[in-house]
């Protein structure tokens, strides 16, 4: 062997391949390894090579290693061929790279976003960078199809284009022909006999077309979708006493061109139940009668799923009030097929007191911890208490930095007596840079501008400054409220603001109501619920006279000064139990703020109250109701200030009118509003067409009421100006969007009229 060159070589296209060569007539006499070479490398880094290798310089080489080797250089997925080669005691590992996707490319796809294509090769493994695989290009062919076949496209073809390059690279471009969507035919129901067709096919989200279908796409086919419309099937008999109804089968047909859908739905109604009546065992700690008001089961009535799931749910949650989290609660049916009747049986078992152990937080990306640590009721190391804990999800949520707040129960393993608190939270961006608009025949077009952090630096401060660029209400205001000044949660507000009006082109004149001041307040809370605010600022009001000057303002001015100087002190109260700050659904909010003008120019007496109620008609609908009333009086044989006046008109108040144009008016024919406001707002929201149970995306009818009142008048109802109409409520990829359509019903002659307003804005 002195002075020869000995080489063997190793080719494997798979690890079998691999085993099978290394063990066979290539086979090497074994040796000390001196020296280990590689070649062929283009982007992959020699220290990859050398970790996979089940051996280093130094170590005894034998075929056994040499087919580990290759495996494992194979296993990385990095080369196309690998082979050894000994040179003497130097050990020469041999590769071929495979290319690299140098991009990525779609043709043809209309349906679908690139990115969210590019999203979903990624998840299999197919993207820029990565090394070419033909079986991965085949599995990214199947992955677009099922993308396609997800949005009713089951004709969809895909075909794929390799094209190398320079540096062993090669672009991937995947042509695609969509081809027309598969659209549902029909929704057939066999079986049915309380129900008819109709009735069952308006349950259902999956439908053969409507005037919408161009949006809601409810006529293309998803087993998803299909699947939710058969729950909601189901439901629905159950909640209307068909104790056994069932759905045999559900057969799905497609036309051979792939173009029609057929769906045929089989069910078994069996018969309708009457409930007789509900009975307790087991251990209820011996408070049976504080259950038994806690059932909604109603004896007499037909069997519903709906009540049953309800009691047991409430009963449940009450045996967590006194620290029982793994209590078991169940509804045994006793049923009478003879006369079609039903008792149950609401077993219970409390099973074993737990507490808390420990409270972890996850998803909070950008808030900080301690933000929605300081909201939860329920402490580590304290007994589990359900009220407190739900109380907790619910203070959290209304924060209003996040989408979606959950809290799981979880055992501690080894500690049956322990339990530990997941509260998961789905952030939402709480910046925003907003832009609203209003049309009006008086300024045609109104913009305003504002920038706001309601969570600044995941803090939980506020931040804010709101611009109004309008030609007349011109508005520059600086806000920062932070809401745990103190570490039981009284809060404090600084505000800074400059107001300047003037009036409307169509009123003449250029004179000027400019106002200045600085606050500070404090919030109180007294309970869970309700707050006391209270603090002070300091105003300046410059009334600068021009032309057209209303009257109301120069005799105010000639009387008291051009310019006032007050210092107002405000206390306040406000309660709010709803669900959400976003998109409330149940509860009410309340609040009364007071302002007394204790010294300065101004001396005055202001009263502003608010009661808004939510009530949930169904999961998807909510009917709300809001009322507002304002007061004013002047003190010390003052006038009430006309700079202090409430105005009414526009988003916020009554809708359809131009803003803050109610009221009464000067001799000049100007808005000046006044001491006495009303407003009265009644909503009925519903989820948009297509849009199910996403509260994104919502459509409202309203009807508003209002008016404002000057000093010596009476406020009578029969003065109020009124407004019926539509809107949309969206929160858009850009940002809120808010529309609403308006018609005054009840108006008098000289009032402005803004019957289209909207506001959009972009979340960062």
């Amino acid at each position: 062997m002195k002075q020869q060159f000995k080489r063997f070589r190793v080719r494997a296209v798979s690890a079998v391949a691999a085993m099978a060569l290394a063990a066979g007539s290539w086979a090497v006499e074994p040796f000390t390894v001196r020296d280990i070479r590689v070649e062929g490398l283009q982007r992959v880094e020699p220290g990859t090579v050398f970790a996979s290798l089940p051996f280093r310089v130094g170590d005894q080489y034998n075929d056994d290693k040499g087919s580990a080797a290759i495996r494992a250089l194979f296993a990385l997925g990095l080369f196309k061929d690998v082979r050894l080669e000994t040179q003497g005691d130097v050990l020469v590992v041999v590769v071929e790279e495979r290319p690299t996707v140098a991009a990525v490319e779609f043709v043809g796809t209309r349906e679908f976003e690139k990115d969210t294509l590019v999203k979903a090769l990624r998840e299999i493994g197919l993207t820029e960078g990565r090394p070419y695989d033909q079986a991965l290009t085949d599995r990214a062919e199947q992955e677009l199809k099922r993308q396609y076949i997800n949005r009713s496209l089951y004709g969809a073809e895909v075909v794929t284009t390799v094209t190398p390059t320079e540096r062993n690279r090669v672009n991937l471009t995947f042509t695609v022909t969509e081809g027309e969507p598969t659209r549902i035919r029909e929704i057939r129901f066999v079986g049915n006999k309380a129900f008819d067709e109709s009735t069952l096919r308006g349950l259902f989200e999956l439908d053969t077309g409507g005037w919408l279908s161009w949006y809601t796409k409810s006529d293309r086919y998803s087993r998803t979708k299909l699947n939710a419309d058969l729950e909601a099937l189901r439901s629905y008999y159950l909640q209307r006493g068909f104790l056994e109804f069932r759905i045999d089968s559900t057969q799905v047909a497609m036309s051979p061109d792939k173009q029609e859908i057929s769906i045929a739905i089989n069910v078994t109604e069996g018969e309708r139940y009457v409930v007789t009546g509900v009975r307790l065992e087991g251990d209820f700690l011996g408070k049976e009668e504080e259950f038994k008001t806690l059932v909604r089961i109603r004896p007499g009535e037909p069997y519903n799923a709906d009540h049953v799931t309800e009691t047991t749910k409430a009963f449940t949650d009450y045996f967590g009030n006194f620290g029982y989290a793994f209590a078991q609660v169940e509804a045994r049916p006793e049923i009478d097929r003879a006369s079609n009747r039903v008792a149950f049986v609401l077993a219970a078992d409390p099973s074993r007191r737990a507490y808390v152990r420990r409270i972890n937080i996850a998803g909070n990306n950008r808030t900080r911890d301690e933000v929605i640590r300081r909201e939860f009721r329920q402490f580590e190391a304290s007994w589990y208490d359900g009220e407190k804990i739900k109380l907790s999800r619910d203070r959290v949520d209304r924060l209003g930095y996040f989408k979606d707040v959950n809290v799981e129960t979880v055992d501690v393993p080894g500690a049956p007596d322990q339990v530990d608190l997941i509260v998961t939270v789905t952030e939402r961006p709480t910046g925003s840079l907003q832009l609203g608009a209003g049309f009006s025949s008086a300024e045609r077009l109104a913009l305003s501008f504002s920038i706001k952090q309601d969570n600044a630096f995941g803090s939980g401060n506020y931040l804010g400054v709101e611009v109004n660029t309008s030609k007349y209400n011109r508005t520059l205001v600086f806000n920062s409220v932070n809401p745990y000044f103190t570490a039981d949660g009284i809060s404090r507000a600084f505000d800074v603001y400059h107001r300047t009006s003037r009036p409307y082109d169509d009123q003449g004149g250029n004179y000027q109501l400019v106002t200045s001041g600085v606050g500070i307040r404090f919030g109180v809370p007294f309970s869970e619920v309700d707050t006391v605010y209270f603090g002070g600022s300091l105003e300046r009001t410059q009334i600068r006279p021009g032309t057209n000057i209303p009257a109301a303002y120069l005799a105010y001015a000639e009387r008291f000064g051009y310019t006032s100087v007050s210092v107002p002190l405000a206390i306040g109260w406000a309660r709010d139990d709803r669900d959400s700050t976003l998109v409330p659904t149940k509860g009410r909010y309340q609040r009364a703020m007071g302002e007394w003008g204790i010294a300065g120019d101004a001396r005055y007496l202001r009263f502003n109250a608010q009661y808004q109620q939510y009530l949930p008609v169904t999961r998807q609908y909510t009917f709300a109701f809001n009322a507002e009333l304002g007061w004013g009086k002047g003190l010390n044989g003052r006038d009430f200030p006309v700079f202090k006046n409430f105005y009414s008109g526009g988003l916020g108040s009554v809708r359809g009118f131009d803003q803050g144009t109610l009221g009464p008016r000067d001799v000049t024919g100007s808005t000046i509003g006044g001491p006495k406001k009303i407003t009265l707002n009644g909503e009925f929201i519903a989820p948009f067409p297509g849009a199910g149970n996403d509260r994104t995306l919502r459509m409202f009818a309203f009807v508003d009421a209002g008016n404002v009142f000057g000093e010596h008048e009476k406020m009578r109802m029969t003065d109020l100006r009124a407004s019926v109409g539509v809107g949309l409520s969206w929160l858009s990829p850009i940002g809120p969007l808010r529309i609403a359509a308006a018609n005054p019903v009840r108006k008098q002659p000289g009032d402005r009229i803004q019957k289209l307003q909207f506001q959009i804005g972009t979340s960062f």
